[in-house]
């Protein structure tokens, strides 16, 4: 997926040690204390193409289209209980 689709679902950009003036960043996405998705960072997205793990998982849970991740992201959501 393009870094543009991160973007349009939602995730957050986040900063080499919280400043904006590194070149380094990533994107993360918070579902619910414990479960977020992150994505790769800028420097290991090959040719445009970006990719958003669960995070902290082992073995690690990668999805490299949008879809998939818009299909997560909306099942996970609406299985919050309020």
């Amino acid at each position: 997926m393009t870094e543009k689709e991160i973007q349009i679902l939602g995730f957050e950009k986040e900063y080499e040690y919280g400043s904006e003036e590194k070149d380094w960043y990533y994107y993360s996405y918070r579902i619910a204390d414990g479960l977020s998705l992150i994505s790769c960072d800028n420097e290991n997205a090959v040719n445009g193409e970006w990719y958003v793990d669960i995070f902290n998982t082992n073995p690690c849970i990668r999805f490299h289209k949008m879809e998939k991740v818009q299909a997560l992201i909306n099942t996970l959501e609406n299985a919050i209980v309020k």
